[in-house]
């Protein structure tokens, strides 16, 4: 029982850590990268799509995204989704070709978005406990149900203690780098 609620445990910490992987990813610092508008979605014949299925994303330079639309109908429908979206970029159009220039961060930006980043970061940490705190509660389950003995307990609550230490300074190690890539100038 206790090898089985490690995997699950574990695998459901190890989700928590990749949400905030893709949580950090649309925080932009001041270099250009294709991921930053992943999230942004454009209509499309009546529906909501992301820009990566109706366009072709790729990198100008360091501070520029390109953005070519495969159909010529849709560069205004992209460009209009990439201004309207909450990255603050500007977009502008050459034929059709859209440029996307990443406008350099001023330091209280960054300062915002350092704390966006550690919000981001403490909800995945109280994800990690509440999987630990699941976790012991179902141990404990396992007692009263005699299933378990309070010795495998007590050896299950330190494997998941130690499990929950080394996500929590996994998560911790993801923000120091974000802030750090946010702090370059």
């Amino acid at each position: 029982m206790i090898s089985e609620l490690k995997k699950t445990t574990e695998g459901k910490m190890q989700k928590s850590v990749e949400a905030l992987k893709h949580d950090l990813a649309k925080i932009r610092t001041g270099r250009a990268h294709v991921g930053l508008l992943d999230h942004v979605e454009v209509e499309y014949y009546g529906s909501m799509v992301a820009i990566n299925q109706v366009a072709n994303v790729t990198l100008i330079d360091a501070r520029t995204i390109g953005v070519q639309a495969w159909e010529k109908g849709m560069a205004a429908k992209v460009e209009k989704a990439i201004r309207d979206s909450d990255l603050g970029l500007n977009p502008a159009s050459a034929g059709d070709m859209i440029r996307v220039p990443m406008p350099a961060l001023t330091e209280e930006r960054r300062r915002d978005l350092i704390k966006v980043v550690k919000t981001e970061g403490e909800s995945a940490r109280v994800a990690v406990r509440n999987l630990r705190r699941d976790a012991n509660s179902t141990l404990k389950d396992g007692v009263k149900e005699k299933e378990i003995s309070e010795d495998d307990e007590r050896r299950g609550q330190d494997v998941v203690q130690k499990l929950t230490d080394a996500y929590i300074a996994e998560i911790d190690k993801l923000l120091t780098q974000k802030e750090q890539e946010l702090l370059q100038v």
